[in-house]
């Protein structure tokens, strides 16, 4: 069967979408351009560890694993509110949540101005992983009452790319602090860039008028919460935004070094070639969202448009990674790299959707921040397991290319996952198939006529 159907079925499909379009309302892109400034802060205070990683090193002399435990600490606590902060935004405002987010972020960073321990420095990022753990959910979950279902895919791309803008801004800023000043300077500015947002966002943040979030969970028919957590889209999901997150935490914590450590860059250079990734991702996501929203509007389902799309960017960045430990020179391993883990980006942009699909908007800001506490797991164990197989290597270059290696696996293996499980338009179908007599019933319950 075609996934597009005949032209007069996409035709007709078009155009009954289109008759049941809701208008977006005014203000929905002033709060998506904050909640993209909310992302850039986000990945900022993220990078800022692997971007200073060889001073961090040198000054608290720490080892390939001490190192890689120091990345991995970040995403300890992560997961853990992500989901305790999912349930919360299903009943409280995203408004508030968001802010206290951030105020969160900020003041976790002044502690490091002055001089730190490593057990300093472990608390605070674990404090800093907690506060950030639930922010990509929160704020996809926040746009998503802006937004109609067939709207968000260009939205949730441009709240992605508050990630890549996050390092590609943040990282020729920070490595000037870092070289000119000290590290410690760069994780002092990031908390006053953290304050400037919080003010923004008392001034101009609000929430989105298309969903009651506290009258839906009472009007609202509910899918058990098992239900959806076990539905093969939500694993697809899961899985394939692992491998994704895969190589992102490893960006994270271990790109810098190995431009430094292992290829022989200085921390100069290094900060020029470490947005190279995030620069080519950037242009990925956006790309993905608006191919995305385009095959949508010709009437492509959404296990094409959605499922398909990002998932197969996925497996060929990993056979791209791969090729690595294979070619000779710098500026091929690096390219490799860049392309490889930059691909990765699609699945970002395709998942919140895909679950917002088929999810209860009362029920949704808990699944989605489930779904990112179970992909950013990867983020705990990512970074860990390149600096121990970086340590026990003969070199740390073939150590640096193993890890690699794992990495592509990785990205292979959820790829072919995700283009297995992700079906979200069959999904709501055989989700709600009960949802209309629970309807009919608490609709008989409210109304007195």
């Amino acid at each position: 069967m075609s996934a597009q159907g005949t032209p007069d079925a996409a035709g007709k499909t078009a155009g009954v979408s289109k008759a049941m379009t809701k208008e977006t309302p005014k203000g929905a892109w002033t709060v998506t351009f904050l909640l993209f400034l909310f992302m850039v802060v986000n990945f900022a205070d993220k990078i800022v560890v692997g971007l200073a990683g060889v001073p961090i090193m040198t000054d608290l002399k720490l080892n390939a694993e001490q190192f890689g435990l120091l990345g991995s600490s970040f995403f300890f606590l992560f997961s853990i509110s992500a989901i305790v902060v999912g349930f919360i935004v299903n009943k409280v405002p995203t408004r508030w949540v968001l802010l206290t987010l951030a105020v969160i972020w900020a003041l976790a960073q002044f502690p490091m101005v002055g001089t730190v321990s490593f057990t300093t420095l472990l608390i605070c990022r674990i404090v800093l992983g907690a506060g950030e753990g639930p922010a990509f959910s929160v704020a996809a979950h926040a746009i998503y009452k802006w937004f109609p279902d067939e709207k968000r895919t260009l939205p949730t791309a441009i709240l992605s790319q508050g990630s890549a803008f996050g390092v590609i801004l943040a990282v020729p800023a920070l490595n000037w602090v870092i070289v000119n000043h000290s590290w410690h300077y760069a994780f002092g500015a990031l908390g006053v860039v953290g304050l400037i947002w919080v003010c923004a966002w008392l001034a101009l943040g609000k929430e989105g008028p298309l969903e009651d979030t506290q009258v839906l969970a009472v009007t609202e028919p509910k899918i058990p919460y098992v239900q959806l957590l076990t539905s093969r889209t939500f694993l697809g999901c899961a899985i394939a935004t692992f491998g994704a997150y895969w190589a992102l935490s490893l960006g994270l914590t271990w790109f810098t070094p190995f431009i430094i450590k292992g290829l022989g860059f200085s921390q100069s250079q290094a900060g020029f070639i470490s947005i190279l990734p995030w620069v080519f991702g950037a242009t990925i996501v956006l790309l993905t969202g608006w191919i995305s929203q385009v095959m949508m509007a010709r009437g492509y389902t959404t296990r094409v448009s959605r499922g398909v799309l990002g998932s197969v960017p996925l497996v060929i960045g990993g056979l791209t990674l791969a090729m690595m430990p294979h070619v000779q020179g710098a500026g091929l391993q690096i390219a490799l790299l860049v392309v490889g883990s930059g691909l990765c980006g699609a699945i970002y942009v395709v998942c919140p959707p895909m679950l917002g699909e088929f999810t209860p908007a009362s029920q949704r800001g808990a699944v989605i921040a489930i779904y990112g506490a179970l992909y950013t797991l990867s983020g705990i164990i990512a970074p860990s397991v390149m600096g121990t197989v970086i340590q026990r290597a003969g070199s740390m270059l073939d150590g640096y290319m193993t890890g690699f290696t794992i990495n592509a696996v990785v990205m292979v293996g959820s790829g072919v996952i995700g283009l297995l499980l992700l079906w979200p338009n069959t999904e709501k179908a055989r989700l709600t198939r009960g949802a209309a007599p629970q309807a009919a019933a608490l609709k008989g319950a409210v109304s007195p006529t």
